[in-house]
């Protein structure tokens, strides 16, 4: 098994013995170090192969949002804050999770899981798909068919396909939920085990309910707080 060698960076002492004993209960995880701030995190990783960063935001000297943008080929990043206003730097910086404090195992383990599918989809990935690409290949009716990102409303599973609606058209696709959603740029985000939605296209959301246009979608209760950080303001 891969040894998932890791990092915790928070200022507050309390907040990192809570993340450390956390991360220790992870089978196959390594904590190289923990550091109180983004100076020591920076100098960890050159002398460390880092795979993930557990990254608070709001830090003195260099807070994590300044921090991982001035990292230019940065390993993989869970923010852990207290404070919901930074969900969309974590989504426009393409962070693998927000996690808002205080961390229950439950979430961590969400992100753990979400860390172990990116590490092993992520070479193969960013070797298939350029990062300015904006379209998609599918087969449908026998042919293979040119969706755009942008056209691309919400995917619905089906067990071994997948609908993907457009405001044209539907297409019905061989392929899993897992499968389609590692081919989404991050401008999509599995809000159900059946449901992925183009954040947006999103036009509201009222409970447990995404509206696009006029379908409604339904929350799953295991992506409901990274949604809605992803859309806080």
């Amino acid at each position: 098994m891969r040894i998932i060698n890791c990092i915790i960076v928070d200022d507050e002492p309390q907040a990192r013995k809570m993340m450390e004993a956390f991360v220790s209960q992870l089978s196959g995880w390594k904590i190289v170090k923990v550091c109180s701030n983004a100076i020591e995190a920076f100098e960890a990783l050159q002398s460390n192969k880092i795979d993930v960063i557990f990254l608070d935001i709001k830090m003195p000297i260099l807070t994590g949002i300044d921090f991982l943008k001035s990292l230019k080929n940065p390993p993989l990043v869970i923010f852990t804050t207290a404070y919901n206003k930074y969900a969309m730097d974590g989504y426009e910086l393409n962070v693998v999770d927000y996690l808002l404090k205080p961390i229950s195992m439950h979430r961590l383990l969400q992100a753990a899981e979400k860390v172990t599918e990116r590490l092993a989809t992520r070479t193969e990935i960013d070797t298939q798909k350029p990062l300015d690409v904006t379209y998609i290949f599918v087969k449908h009716e026998n042919k293979l068919v040119k969706i755009n990102f942008d056209d691309i409303l919400y995917i619905e599973g089906m067990q071994n396909f997948v609908r993907i609606h457009t405001a044209a058209k539907a297409y019905l696709v061989t392929n899993t939920m897992k499968g389609i959603e590692e081919l989404l740029p991050h401008t999509f985000m599995r809000v159900h085990k059946s449901f992925i939605v183009g954040i947006n296209a999103v036009t509201s959301v009222f409970g447990n309910t995404i509206e696009v246009g006029a379908t409604q979608i339904p929350i799953g209760s295991n992506y409901k707080d990274e949604f809605m950080g992803r859309i806080a303001r």
